[in-house]
């Protein structure tokens, strides 16, 4: 099996850590330091690396950036690579390269395989890349809601189908419950729209406006109230340009024209320039003719008619009430018309639409019954194994008379509900099941609700045992648990350590701990060490071997690393610890 593996991250000014380089290798690690300083290294940077929220307190001041980069070995055809191949990222030797950079002001950049990319992107593959845990996540298992989401997970395709299904009728369901209600409870609005509407298209009907008719009225209503000037400018223009036959003597431009024009056409044969002018001559005079025929027959087809004006004004007028109602012009008049036609049509349908909703409501209800009671069915089967693995998990962890049990159960309501079993039952997004994780830690004790029943210390270990059944159904590549082992001591805690060691055979595991009975069993050993020359707080990180490693775990079991009883119970649980795997 290809396993991803987080190879190294480079932490450059991340607050009180400088240039350090974390290297992480395949199986397990453990990360120690003083308290806080292993968090801060790796899961705060890990963090940032995989898309989490940046803070521009993180960046130390006086730096101007805050920069993380990681190797991630991956297989080619996995989902990461192939979205981050998706976004224009490129591989080296299976081998992708991420890096988050966090300016002082506090924009942030991301890169992936040497393209910019967004920030969010970071956050599609570390879904696919890493799982983190840490004390909010054992907070978080409390809650039914993500009790559920485990149990569902662990179902895989024997809920993951039917949920699929049920989601797609439920929001169909909301839909079609949510205009029913409006359609309902909106009727005497909807009525009175339609009324409104009703009198509006009857009104624009019995004027019958045409297109552009407003424009045409207009314009003859302009003709007709200046007749009389028009008349008399057409006169005058027809006098100036043909001349007044009463008058012989009077000079007109026709005359005018034609007298240039035979100057110029007797001597035309001398010079072609000026032959091109008697042309253009010529051309004048046909023009003034025509011009001057036009007039006279506009002035002759003028209307000074005073009864035809009343009438263009008398609908002007009725044409401005619809332009004063329905729109600036007899154009959006005519458009409104149209759309208020569609409108009626659908508010005179509501009563058969009502009646279309109800039966498609009632229809989704009873599908709804049927995919609820497929999840209760397949949940409860699921449950059962869930349980078993996870009671079998907690007796390597030193709980071995726990037992994990789950409830699954729904509420009954008179109303708005769904049948399943024969019983209307309150529903929701994810069906009708309640579930809730129960633990009997000891025999003769009562299953109770694990945010009820269980100590820290218990709580960290079904953490630990839910991720150890979900690695073997649905295998994770990289675990890092931040203090997933708080509230646990002694031989817990070996067993805790024995646990996550095995756990790295199929996937990376990082943990951050302060036990040194976890630290015991893992593959890789990691300090960080913090300096301090007064003014900078600096951070480095440090892999642990051999001799330095024992003086690591003396350190961690006494506060004393040179207390000759502590190395020899540290060479003790490092010596148990490979025996033990």
């Amino acid at each position: 099996m290809v396993v991803h593996v987080l190879e190294e991250m480079r932490i450059r000014a991340l607050g009180v850590i400088d240039d350090a380089v974390v290297e992480l290798s395949p199986g397990f690690t453990a990360v120690t330091g003083e308290t806080g300083a292993g968090k801060t290294m790796v899961v705060t940077s890990l963090g940032l690396l995989l898309g989490g929220r940046a803070d521009a307190a993180l960046v130390r001041i006086g730096a101007k950036a805050a920069v993380v980069e990681g190797r991630i070995t991956v297989d080619a055809r996995s989902a990461a690579a192939v979205r981050a191949e998706e976004a224009g990222a490129e591989l080296e030797d299976g081998v992708l390269l991420i890096s988050r950079t966090l300016s002082a002001e506090g924009r942030s950049r991301a890169h992936v395989g040497g393209r910019s990319v967004p920030v969010g992107l970071l956050g599609e593959l570390a879904d696919d890349l890493v799982a983190v845990h840490g004390q909010t996540d054992q907070q978080g298992l409390l809650r039914p809601a993500r009790q559920r989401q485990a149990l569902d997970r662990y179902a895989g395709d024997a809920v993951a189908g039917p949920l699929e299904k049920y989601a797609g009728a439920y929001r169909r369901l909301r839909a079609v419950s949510a205009e029913w209600e409006e359609l309902t409870t909106r009727a005497r609005e909807r009525a009175q729209e339609a009324d409104l509407l009703r009198f509006g298209l009857e009104e624009v009907a019995d004027a019958e406006p045409r297109p552009g008719e407003d424009v045409e009225l207009a314009a003859e209503a302009e003709r007709l109230g200046h007749a009389e000037a028009l008349a008399s400018a057409a006169a005058l223009a027809h006098a100036a340009l043909a001349g007044i036959p009463e008058d012989p003597e009077g000079v007109d431009a026709a005359t005018l024209v034609a007298g240039a024009h035979r100057a110029v056409e007797a001597v035309r044969s001398h010079d072609s320039a000026l032959a091109g002018l008697a042309d253009r001559i010529g051309e004048i005079g046909i023009l003034v003719s025509d011009v001057a025929g036009d007039l006279a027959g506009y002035a002759d087809n003028l209307d000074a008619d005073p009864i035809r004006l009343g009438v263009v004004e008398e609908r002007r007028a009725a044409l401005a009430q619809l332009t004063r109602k329905y729109g600036e012009t007899i154009a959006d008049v005519l458009a409104w018309a149209e759309q208020g036609a569609a409108r009626l049509a659908e508010l005179d349908g509501d009563d058969d639409r009502i009646g279309e909703l109800a039966a498609e409501r009632d229809a989704l209800r009873a599908e709804l019954g049927e995919l609820a009671q497929t999840l209760t069915d397949a949940r409860t089967e699921a449950a059962g194994r869930f349980a078993e693995a996870v009671t079998a998990e907690l007796a390597s962890l030193a709980m071995p008379h726990a037992r994990v049990t789950f409830a699954i159960h729904q509420t009954e309501t008179e109303a708005d509900g769904v049948e399943v079993g024969g019983r209307a039952v309150v529903f929701g997004p994810h069906g009708a099941d309640e579930v809730e994780l129960l633990l009997a830690p000891h025999p003769g004790a009562p299953p109770r609700p694990i945010a009820k029943g269980a100590s820290g210390g218990e709580l960290s270990r079904v953490m630990l045992a839910v991720e150890v059944v979900f690695a073997g159904s649905d295998p994770v590549p990289t675990y890092l648990f931040d203090e997933v082992d708080a509230g646990v001591g002694g031989k817990a805690a070996v067993e805790v350590g024995r646990r996550l060691a095995r756990l790295a055979r199929s996937a990376q595991v990082v943990v951050v701990t302060h036990l040194p009975q976890v630290a015991a069993f893992a593959d890789r050993h990691l300090v960080v060490e913090k300096t301090n020359d007064g003014a900078v707080t600096r951070s480095g990180v440090k892999a642990m071997e051999g001799e330095d490693r024992v003086r690591e775990l003396s350190r961690m079991l006494a506060g004393q690393e040179d207390s000759e009883l502590a190395r020899a119970h540290a060479e003790e649980l490092l010596e148990a610890a490979r025996a033990g795997r």
